[in-house]
């Protein structure tokens, strides 16, 4: 099995690399220290419904997005977002950005003191929605990344999107099971008055 490692510059020897330019410098000596559990699914779809294909994801992430494909898609178009990484429903990692820059995938946020979460965190994307459970392998695969991760950055926290953005986001949402993470990534969900979900 391949082990996971992430280089240098926060690549990940495990994922396709689908380079983003939703991205730009953290700030001077700053180091990742949260990891930040997103949920996203392209074209949108009714609550429940468990089609999750096509590449409109990554469309988006890179800034192609095709505006006739969907009715949503032409004010979509006109965002500037992205994530570090992207965890298929088959387990497949893409990722869009280097860990060493700042992935635009937070937005407005703030955790205990600090706003400006994108400044300090790795922004993991999982294919999905609020509405379904997420697959085995993406759990599987978001272990072995984030345990990598671990041993790359100093991480203190792992949080879900709508705990830095509560007013904002609701994801991962309800589906989303702590419990399947593996011990020392669960550890990070105690840390800083978090209760465990």
């Amino acid at each position: 099995m391949l082990q996971f490692e992430i280089d240098e510059l926060g690549w990940c020897n495990a994922a396709k690399r689908i380079p983003s330019p939703n991205c730009d410098a953290r700030p001077a000596g700053q180091a990742p220290d949260m990891l930040v559990i997103h949920n996203i699914h392209l074209p949108p779809q009714p609550a429940g419904a468990l089609e999750f294909t096509g590449s409109d994801i990554e469309r988006l992430f890179t800034n192609t997005l095709e505006v006739a494909d969907h009715a949503c898609y032409a004010e979509l178009a006109q965002l500037r977002v992205s994530a570090h990484f992207l965890i298929r429903r088959s387990g497949e990692i893409l990722q869009f950005v280097p860990c060493e820059l700042r992935a635009w995938h937070a937005g407005v946020s703030r955790w205990q003191a600090r706003e400006r979460c994108n400044d300090f965190s790795i922004g993991i994307e999982m294919e999905g929605s609020d509405f379904v459970p997420f697959m085995p392998a993406q759990y599987s695969a978001l272990n072995s990344l984030a345990v990598a991760l671990q041993r790359r950055y100093p991480l203190a926290f792992l949080l879900g999107h709508s705990e830095i953005a509560p007013e904002r986001k609701t994801d991962p949402g309800p589906y989303f099971d702590w419990n399947a993470l593996a011990e020392p990534i669960l550890e990070l969900r105690q840390t800083g008055n978090i209760s465990q979900s």
